[in-house]
């Protein structure tokens, strides 16, 4: 099957891995931790990149879809340990069609606005930007709703791949600058609602 565009896609066998700016942290075990809202086992997390990355720009000019957008379901995405706990409004992209159109040829998506890829295993994820035109930030998250890495202000129309090296079953797709904005971060969890 050729990959077309936002194809969302773990990496074709004998690819190499996809970049990541950091290596995976594993977070402490219960008995060292504090009352939060932490997992309780170790667990792969790869923390946001320091310094930030430089702000992405949105394309000068956003290719044309030969076929109308797909009416996505809807959801909701709330930020539990987050100042204020905010919360994005998601399309949802369950299925293999949906995930490999993504949220190509949009030019525009408000602040609380966002797509969430879901998937029912837990695997290393990798994502392009193939007629993606938004920039984006991207977090990545494990079957339990916690964040296990993010990449941030992802170029657009670009077919790079990018990832994180922790398993998710869950991306999420939202405006560029939005974690630093919103205080949102690895490690943190967030709660899904369809």
């Amino acid at each position: 099957m050729a990959l077309v565009a936002c194809d969302r896609t773990e990496e074709p066998p004998g690819r190499p891995a996809a970049p990541t700016d950091s290596k995976p942290v594993p977070k402490p075990g219960a008995a060292s931790q504090s009352a939060s809202s932490e997992p309780a086992s170790p667990r792969c997390m790869v923390p946001l990149a320091e310094p930030a990355a430089p702000t992405a720009t949105p394309a000068e000019h956003c290719p044309k879809p030969d076929t109308p957008a797909p009416i996505l379901p809807r959801g909701s995405v709330t930020f539990l340990d987050a100042s204020g706990q905010p919360k994005v409004q998601v399309d949802v992209a369950e299925t293999p069609s949906h995930r490999e159109r993504g949220l190509m040829f949009r030019t525009q998506m408000p602040e609380d606005r966002g797509m969430i890829f879901v998937w029912d295993d837990e695997s290393p994820r990798t994502f392009w930007m193939r007629n993606t035109c938004l920039p984006l930030d991207m977090l990545f998250i494990a079957k339990d709703g916690y964040i296990v890495g993010a990449l941030e202000q992802v170029p657009v129309l670009n077919e790079a791949p990018r990832g994180v090296s922790c398993d998710a079953a869950y991306v999420l797709e939202v405006n560029a600058g939005y974690l630093r904005r919103h205080g949102v971060r690895p490690g943190q969890k967030l709660k899904f609602q369809r």
